[in-house]
């Protein structure tokens, strides 16, 4: 058995408020190493101030967090040199070429002329912007100014990265251009903690995810698990023989029917013990099923039935 990978970011019990108003009521989050973790929750469910925190920005009230095993509160200066942050508004300096962007990072983060060239150059080629690199920002597109505000981001090879909504205002395209780049990243070892408002975002990229509502975690998982949380879920067979519709239908409590199209609709949570448990009937009843398809409910539906709001807007 694999040893459990060390913790990328750790809180315990974190507690953020304002006067009277309770922003975070007291959280635990742990994010293994090299690893995505995706943090959904509507407007004002405490998302920000959690990145806030985790990054150093704001002091908790209350619990503690470690990043890489450095003290948020007590040794911030070490958690601000291992990691990196991008906020859904790329960072950029749109006068200076892409280019100069990169070097004035690399300057920041005292690298060394030498090696920042050696950066700079690194990140271009990396992020697929060497043809624009003598361009100003101005003139790249929404995609291109992310890749380029990611690649600044990783001047100081962080180890941990934290991206605030980081594909908003894209188009289908440019998100999955940086999707591709947050994978890339995470296949070299660097932890992922991602907030977003697009649900199909944590489903394609995170590895779990934690649904924040009112300050308060609500559900915490990988997104099949947490899909299996809401019920809808339903295998669909369609079998080969019209005069075995009525017995499958009977013999697995099924929830619908069509005996034209030889369908049979089994509910399910989508769990392995699940099907095997349907598959396991239809053998011994010797039943013929031509084609078998499991649907679970997507984020949107969890989601809804978490927090009571459609979207993580």
């Amino acid at each position: 058995m694999n040893a459990p990978k060390p913790l990328a970011i750790e809180a315990r019990n974190l507690s953020k408020s304002y006067g009277d108003n309770a922003v975070l009521g007291g959280i635990d989050i742990a994010v293994p190493e090299g690893t995505i973790f995706s943090l959904l929750g509507p407007n004002g469910a405490g998302k920000t101030t959690t990145v806030n925190i985790l990054t150093t920005l704001i002091p908790a009230n209350g619990g503690e967090a470690f990043v890489r095993g450095h003290s948020v509160s007590n040794d911030a200066d070490e958690v601000r040199k291992t990691i990196g942050v991008t906020g859904q508004f790329a960072a950029v300096d749109s006068i200076m070429t892409g280019r100069e962007n990169l070097q004035l990072m690399g300057r920041l983060h005292h690298l060394g002329k030498r090696e920042t060239k050696r950066r700079t150059e690194e990140m271009l080629e990396r992020f697929d912007l060497v043809e624009a690199a003598k361009r100003a920002p101005s003139t790249y597109s929404g995609g291109m100014k992310r890749r380029l505000d990611i690649a600044m981001c990783l001047m100081g090879d962080p180890k941990v990265i934290f991206l605030d909504e980081p594909t908003t205002g894209l188009d289908p395209g440019g998100r999955r251009t940086v999707w591709s780049s947050i994978r890339e990243l995470v296949q070299g070892g660097t932890t992922i903690f991602l907030t977003t408002q697009y649900l199909e975002e944590a489903d394609e990229l995170a590895d779990r995810i934690a649904v924040l509502d009112g300050g308060k975690l609500v559900a915490e998982g990988t997104p099949e698990q947490l899909k299996r949380l809401v019920p809808g879920g339903h295998i669909r067979l369609r079998l080969q023989r019209a005069d075995q519709v009525e017995r499958t239908v009977q013999v697995l409590n099924a929830s619908g029917s069509d005996a034209d199209q030889l369908q049979v609709l089994v509910p399910s949570d989508g769990s392995v013990q699940s099907l095997r448990k349907v598959l396991d009937t239809l053998d011994r009843e010797g039943v013929d099923v031509d084609e078998l398809t499991v649907h679970t409910p997507d984020l949107d539906d969890v989601f809804l039935s978490l927090t009571g709001h459609p979207t993580a807007a």
